[in-house]
């Protein structure tokens, strides 16, 4: 009987995606500014939005490059 006839992503790999998608939402989060407000806020050249908040969500999408592309042992699939 085959269980992923066609399906090939198994449910580690579905896993794994889902804390990629989790890692992006944060990155994205961070990068986040304030509501728009008549005079200047400096606060948006702040390095959680322009270096880490990035930086995170990139290395989210590798992640899930990394979660589509990973293939489990055969000893994980019994």
């Amino acid at each position: 009987m085959e269980k992923n006839r066609y399906f090939n992503l198994d449910k580690k790999n579905l896993i794994l995606i889902g804390v990629a998608f989790l890692i992006i939402v944060f990155g994205f989060l961070l990068m986040i500014g304030a509501p728009t407000e008549v005079e200047f806020n400096p606060d948006i050249f702040s390095t959680r939005r322009i270096v880490i908040g990035p930086m995170i969500s990139f290395f989210g999408f590798l992640f899930m490059v990394f979660a589509i592309l990973y293939k489990p042992k055969k000893a994980d699939k019994e």
